[in-house]
């Protein structure tokens, strides 16, 4: 299946290291070889990078990797192909307009029997079912809200009982971001990670390479990182359980709804 990657910063903060990482799973360190995307937020603008070639092959993700852009908000997915064929219009993060801000999304994982899904007239470009699945949710929003409420927990809400939807129908690993606030579902695999003060160094798995966080950073700095699997060695990541979904704000949990034990066991895919 696919991988995940998302950050979520207090301040512009490039997600290099971590991206290296990823990068090297890309058909390298792992069988991701069907493309890879990758979204920087900036303000209520984003700006996309997406190839169908393997990411551990690709000139482009080598200029992303060089060239350190800083966001406090990253949505980045590299691709093993199961519905849809190999692509520039199959290949994640996938962005739509909701509420006057670009939205983005990633899936991991596959749906059976979602062709119905109603999507009203927001209509997938590809042929993939994780696309379908966000126009989906984008349209549920849509039906539920006329306008972004003030009070967004009611959102959050919605986007889990979402989430248990989608995930009665496969595995649905999800990262979805709106600039602002970078929210995770976990079907059967997903982690994060929280750096903060005092900061320490940190060893990818996949590539000899550490860096030393106390040299890159200020006191005052939080940088999450949510992944499929950890891409890094001795840091305290955190798996989800099935059904958990975390919002994620300037790098801090704003919302989370965890399912009890007995539901998680039950519940597993």
């Amino acid at each position: 299946m696919c991988e995940l990657l998302g950050m979520s910063a207090n301040v512009p903060t490039d997600i290099c290291f971590s991206f290296t990482g990823l990068v090297k799973r890309g058909g390298d360190t792992g069988p991701h070889r069907d493309g890879w995307g990758i979204t920087f937020y900036e303000g209520k603008g984003c700006r996309s990078f997406k190839d169908p070639q393997p990411s551990c092959e690709s000139e482009i993700a080598e200029l992303v990797k060089a060239y350190p852009i800083k966001s406090k908000a990253v949505i980045s997915h590299i691709r093993q192909a199961n519905r849809g064929g190999v692509s520039l219009e199959n290949t994640h993060p996938f962005t739509r307009e909701l509420w006057g801000r670009n939205w983005t999304y990633a899936h991991n994982g596959q749906l059976s029997d979602y062709q119905g899904l109603p999507t009203g007239d927001l209509l997938p470009i590809g042929e993939t079912d994780s696309e379908k699945a966000f126009c989906w949710i984008l349209a549920q929003l849509k039906l539920h809200f006329q306008c972004k409420p003030s009070d967004l927990t009611c959102v959050f809400e919605l986007l889990a009982r979402c989430g248990d939807t989608l995930r009665e129908k496969g595995v649905f690993n999800m990262l979805l971001s709106d600039g602002e606030y970078v929210m995770a579902y976990c079907s059967n695999n997903l982690h994060w990670l929280t750096r903060k003060a005092p900061f320490g160094k940190a060893r990818l798995i996949d590539e000899d390479m550490v860096v030393d966080f106390q040299q890159e950073t200020t006191p005052d700095d939080v940088v999450t990182v949510i992944a499929t699997r950890p891409l890094t060695e001795g840091e305290p990541w955190v798996k989800l359980n099935p059904g958990d979904f975390v919002v994620f704000k300037h790098g801090d949990i704003v919302f989370e709804r965890l399912l009890p034990p007995a539901v998680t066991q039950a519940s597993g895919d």
